[in-house]
Parts: structure tokens; C-alpha cells; sequence
């Protein structure tokens, strides 16, 4: 249960504002807290937690930071199963959602009903196989449980991120796609090439994300470039 880097959740949520015009979408829109889906869900923590990380404020350590670090870690686990059990609801047939019961949840774990029930009660975790069958049970890695809070939340803001990045590039090589086929060459508006162009539209990005998006134009552009020097050789030729 290693604790990892020291995440920086509010760190990268400025990352993800500053992509969120670029990615044509509010903040509202992948920020929200609270619900089904939303980081309190995600990252296994209270809606309280998440607000104060978001506002890069620490949380108390265990109980007024005197807690034993291991006691702290086997209650951090036990309170993300039942966070999961009561956030991870079954539809039954008569189309109301319910908690799973214990037993299903112990099968899964491949333990007893008895046991999981005075895990529970006692606070003591269960031991990395357990965990990781309870947390695979609710379509979760072995993370959700064990994360520290700050790492627990910037998984969840880290693969946010990734998927604006991921949608921003797209977005820009769409751009260079329909230019080409437009026959605008390299230039989206008068006399402006297409990775200065993304340079211009990224400049409220950090570089640190930025960057990765204009190499990645560019070297579509470039490629776009050769693909066109081979097709005027190739009707010379002809």
C-alpha cells in the first residue's frame, strides 16, 4: 500500500480548465462533484474531501494527525468498500437499486460473510487478494481502495486530462484533415501555418501540456507535406 508520488489535485485541475475551451466543453461538464459519476464517486472520497483538495487544501491526518499510519491506511481501505457498496448499487426486479449483500460481496472475495461483516465492524482491512476481489466485484483496481486521498482524486483528474489531450489533438487534426481536403494547404487563415496556428489557439495552455499537441500537429503536418511532395512527383512523372 505505498503512498506514492505526492499528487497534486489542484494542480491539475488548472491543467484541465485550460483545455477545457480548446476541448469545447464547461467545466461543469467534467468537474462536477457530487452523483453518480462525478469525483466523489470516482475517486472514492466524500463530497467534502473533494472540495477541499480541489481548493488545494490538506486534509487532516487520521485523527488530528496522531493516527498510527497503518491503522489509518486499513480504516482508509475498509471506509472505500462500504463507499463502494453504497455508491455501487444493483438494479433488483422490481426496478429499485439496492447495495449488494454482504454474502455477494464476500463471494467475490472469496471469504465468508462473517468475516467481511467483522472487517467492517472492526476496521481492519482485508489483505491485498481480498481487496483487490472486493474492488474488481464493483468494476474497480485495487487503487480505489489503497490510495491515499490526493492520489485517490488526481487518478481520477489525471485520466480527465487525458482525454481532453487526447480530444484537443484530435480536434487539431481534424483541422489539418479538412484544410487538406479544402485544398487551403497549410494555412487556416491568410498566411498562417497550421502548427502556428495550433501555437496561437494553445497559448493560454501550459507549455508542459501544449507541447505535446503542437509536436503532434506538426508531425502530422509534416507528413501531410511529403504525401503531397510524392503526389505533384508522381504527375510530373506522368
Amino acid at each position: 500500500m505505498n503512498e506514492g508520488h505526492a499528487a497534486e489535485p489542484a494542480k491539475t485541475v488548472r491543467d484541465i480548465v485550460s483545455l477545457l475551451e480548446s476541448a469545447g466543453l464547461a467545466r461543469e461538464d467534467v468537474l462536477r462533484v457530487e452523483g453518480e459519476g462525478g469525483l466523489s464517486y470516482a475517486s472514492g472520497l466524500p463530497v467534502e474531501d473533494v472540495h477541499a483538495l480541489l481548493r488545494g487544501e490538506p486534509l487532516p491526518q487520521g485523527d488530528g494527525g496522531g493516527a498510527d499510519p497503518v491503522e489509518e491506511r486499513h480504516r482508509r481501505v475498509v471506509a472505500r468498500i462500504v463507499f463502494l457498496r453504497s455508491t455501487r448499487l444493483r438494479t433488483s426486479p422490481d426496478g429499485q437499486r439496492r447495495a449488494y449483500s454482504l454474502a455477494e460481496v464476500a463471494a467475490a472475495a472469496g471469504t465468508s460473510t462473517q468475516w467481511l461483516d467483522k472487517m467492517i465492524r472492526t476496521g481492519k482491512a482485508p489483505n491485498l487478494d481480498h481487496a483487490a476481489g472486493i474492488a474488481g466485484f464493483f468494476g474497480e483496481s485495487i487503487e480505489f481502495l489503497v490510495a491515499a486521498p490526493a492520489q485517490a482524486l488526481d487518478r481520477v483528474l489525471q485520466q480527465i486530462h487525458k482525454d481532453l489531450l487526447e480530444r484537443t489533438v484530435a480536434r487539431q487534426v481534424q483541422d489539418i484533415q479538412r484544410l487538406r481536403k479544402t485544398g487551403s494547404g497549410d494555412s487556416p487563415t491568410s498566411g498562417l501555418g497550421v502548427v502556428d496556428y495550433a501555437a496561437r489557439a494553445l497559448a493560454d495552455v501550459p507549455e508542459d501540456t501544449a507541447q505535446p499537441i503542437i509536436a503532434l500537429i506538426e508531425s502530422v503536418a509534416r507528413r501531410s507535406r511529403e504525401e503531397r511532395a510524392r503526389e505533384n512527383r508522381a504527375e510530373t512523372r506522368g
